[in-house]
């Protein structure tokens, strides 16, 4: 509260004078707007100075409030005495809700209260805000779905984002904790797993139509271009035997699920991380085998018909046959190379420029030629965190290797060991399956006694072959030509 004076003129007397008003500031549709609560006439005849006026009106504001006045004998009685009279007037005239009429101030303890039907809404506000800016309802009104379908959709969406659980425990979350219902629309008692099995469907249904729009959308919305695209895949397995499924298949888990049958779900996004799109495949489907159906899907993007973007895959997805498939589509690519490059050579005089990679590692780059006739060029890498990670794994391989070679070295020598020579073959070619990044670096020999019974077995380090020396060291390959390694990096 304060006291606002207001200049008046008296056109009879021909008098300029000043009156007073109480009044009490509030906020309304983004603007400060003032209340009046009395007004106080001609304050300059009873008080002589602005601070005496100022205190007057903190005194009348303390007063309404029932708050406690600290040191009272520091207050002029004068002003005490026209606060009290202001006080009384306005509880005369209502112009101010002291606390009555059925309302006053208690003491409350806080540890007595307690909350009924309390419910979240932070996360699903800005959920249902990004939902509504992506425009995602009026793709689905354009699709022609029903109004209550809709907000169905919002409201699973929207749960999945905040709370990623199953159905079952999305519906426990919506009605016990959420407040989503509020803010959708949808009506939470309506809401049950099988309609948001139902929903999910529905919304799969139009999986390539939305992937498509929402592609446009965030570039449109953030001023992207697609000029880098990443691709990449996962698996995930069912719990269920899942065996009417046409794409649950037994394969390679990521997870080491041998046990349960698997999908393979492939995702293609920029730079910044936004979707361009995703397709299932059957879960023993190997990734080199997926790219033809993700490039031919990609020349639907309308997003990529000014300029096609360069597309970076791991080693993995990255066979001749692939990379041949990306040239004859018109497509840039980085890839690691599946394998060590033999014979190469600085691209330049230069030597190798360093960098910091974002954990601040050292890493050294340089441009390599190759006798290779695919047209790609080469990037050499070194890394000295990978080169740690490698000696100390080569280093236990080596070890373990060593102690299998002991061990069938030990079964000729035992007493009812493994003596035959064939067999004696057979345990050390298991062992080099085992361990196929080391057993290259040994010569390994078997000798016998010419009955097919061997007599004894050695193993020594080849000449000149040190695998310390090519530890953290690989090729990225690419048809991109740039002459500055550091932009090769930053792709």
């Amino acid at each position: 509260m304060f006291i606002k004076p207001f200049s008046k003129y008296n056109k009879t007397t021909g008098e300029h004078y000043t009156i007073y008003q109480l009044c009490e500031s509030y906020r309304l549709d983004g603007r400060t707007r003032h209340h009046l609560i009395i007004g106080l006439g001609k304050l300059e005849e009873k008080l002589h100075t602005v601070a005496e006026i100022k205190r007057l009106g903190k005194l009348i504001e303390e007063k309404l409030k029932g708050q406690n006045i600290l040191m009272p004998d520091s207050v002029d009685d004068k002003i005490e005495m026209l606060a009290h009279h202001y006080f009384v007037e306005i509880k005369k005239k209502r112009c101010y809700d002291t606390g009555k009429g059925g309302k006053d101030w208690q003491t409350v303890d806080l540890s007595t209260m307690k909350n009924k039907d309390a419910r979240e809404v932070g996360s699903e506000w800005l959920c249902k805000q990004s939902f509504d800016q992506l425009g995602i309802a009026g793709f689905l009104r354009e699709k022609k779905w029903p109004e209550e379908n809709i907000s169905l959709a919002a409201t699973h969406i929207i749960s999945r984002a905040v709370y990623p659980a199953s159905e079952l425990k999305t519906v426990s979350f919506i009605k016990d904790n959420s407040a989503v219902c509020e803010i959708t629309g949808y009506d939470k008692d309506k809401t049950t797993k099988d309609k948001l099995y139902k929903i999910s469907q529905d919304l799969y249904s139009v999986k390539d139509g939305l992937e498509n729009y929402l592609s446009k959308r965030t570039n449109e919305l953030f001023d992207l271009e697609d000029k880098i695209i990443l691709y990449d895949l996962t698996n995930t397995y069912f719990e269920g035997r899942m065996k009417n499924s046409k794409f649950a298949k037994f394969g390679r888990s990521k997870e080491k699920r041998k046990d349960a049958r698997l999908i393979v779900l492939a995702v293609v996004i920029n730079r910044e991380g936004f979707l361009k799109y995703s397709n299932i495949f059957e879960g023993n489907m190997t990734d080199s085998k997926t790219l033809e159906t993700i490039v031919d899907a990609l020349g639907n993007q309308t997003s990529f018909t000014d300029k096609k973007p360069i597309v970076v895959i791991d080693a993995g997805i990255a066979t001749d046959e692939n990379l041949k498939l990306l040239k004859k589509k018109h497509y840039d690519y980085m890839c690691v190379s599946r394998s060590n490059l033999k014979e190469y050579c600085a691209d330049t005089d230069s030597t190798p420029v360093e960098i910091k990679d974002k954990r601040k590692q050292p890493i050294e780059l340089m441009k390599v030629k190759t006798d290779k006739e695919d047209g790609d060029n080469y990037l050499w890498v070194k890394s000295k965190a990978k080169a740690l990670k490698e000696n100390s794994m080569n280093g236990l391989l080596s070890q373990r290797f060593e102690e299998g070679i002991q061990s069938i070295g030990q079964g000729i020598n035992r007493k009812g060991g493994i003596k035959k020579l064939d067999k004696v073959h057979e345990r050390i070619g298991r062992l080099k399956q085992k361990y196929p990044s080391v057993h290259k670096y040994y010569d390994i020999a078997v000798s016998d006694n010419g009955k097919g019974t061997a007599t004894a077995i050695s193993c020594v380090h080849k000449k000149g072959e040190d695998p310390d020396k090519k530890a953290g060291i690989y090729f990225l390959r690419t048809t991109f030509d740039e002459n500055d390694e550091k932009t090769f990096w930053a792709i």
